[in-house]
């Protein structure tokens, strides 16, 4: 009589793939239009609602219409604006330098932040010098830079550099400090050092971290860009949003002033919905950390 055949599965088997089932990122695909709708309703609302607002305290008259002015004027000065032409060149003008700027801090600071982390002299001595910079106000940087530089173009893009590079540097260091130190050491093992290290293990384990600097470096160079803007005018420097929200205020026409606020507010808020958003949901879903976004 034959030996009778064990068909149950192995225990220990089955506990690992229970446990692997547990590991494995459950992603729950979303139809594009509810994706959009989770992206887009929730500040159009808020814009609505603040608009409702704006026009209730406008129509109270608690404080003249010269500091407050009615919602339709700052719209029939933009929609002029844009009829004229000028609101196109304005943002190309701001956009391109706050994008060329900010590529080239990254090219900067990417280097730099693996410097201070992995090195501890570099780290000992320029570590507190970019957690001191990324502190500094990028204003108190434009007085030296137009005595530097003049009005020029190297005035506006040295003072985003000097706002950028400190925050993307730091955040890179921060990315790495949290990196497990066996990763590093296995990389070595296998032959994976230097800038080969750095680039397979230390920069896509430090990744989060890194994207957060980014994000960071590029509000810091958006602002920076605007004060300078603001502050450094000239012939030679073209027309930016800076210089538009200056002109209304030169002019005392405040609902230009008011145009000029909401479209910096909307660059910056729309980079960060079509750029960084999208980068981040990949990054974090791809450790899992993002279920379901």
């Amino acid at each position: 009589m034959p030996p009778e055949v064990d068909t149950r599965p192995d225990d220990s088997a089955a506990a690992v793939a229970g446990l692997d089932a547990l590991d494995t990122p459950t992603v729950v695909a979303k139809p594009w239009w509810r994706r959009a709708i989770a992206t887009w309703l929730p500040p159009i609302v808020a814009l609505v609602l603040f608009v409702v607002v704006w026009q209730i305290i406008w129509a109270s008259a608690i404080t003249s219409e010269f500091k407050i002015p009615q919602p339709l004027s700052v719209w029939d000065e933009f929609t002029a604006t844009v009829a004229e032409g000028r609101v196109w060149d304005i943002l190309w003008t701001s956009i391109s330098r706050a994008f060329l700027g900010f590529l080239v801090a990254l090219l900067i600071a990417t280097p730099l932040g693996l410097l201070v982390a992995k090195v501890k002299v570099v780290r000992a001595a320029i570590g507190p010098l970019l957690s001191g910079l990324q502190s500094l106000p990028s204003v108190a940087w434009v007085p030296a830079a137009i005595l530097w530089f003049g009005l020029t173009d190297a005035t506006i893009y040295f003072v985003v550099l000097a706002g950028s590079i400190p925050s993307i540097a730091n955040g890179l260091v921060a990315g790495i400090d949290q990196i497990p130190p066996i990763l590093p050491r296995v990389g070595k093992v296998l032959g994976a050092g230097g800038l080969r290290g750095a680039r397979h293990i230390l920069l896509p384990a430090a990744l989060p971290g890194y994207l957060a600097g980014c994000k960071q470096g590029w509000a810091f160079s958006w602002r920076s860009l605007m004060a300078a803007e603001i502050i450094a005018a000239g012939p030679l420097l073209g027309f930016g949003l800076g210089a538009y929200l200056k002109e209304g205020s030169d002019l005392s026409n405040m609902p230009e002033v008011i145009a000029a606020i909401f479209l910096i507010l909307i660059v910056g808020i729309g980079i960060e919905l079509l750029v960084f958003r999208p980068i981040e949901r990949r990054v974090l879903r791809a450790r899992g950390l993002a279920l379901g976004a």
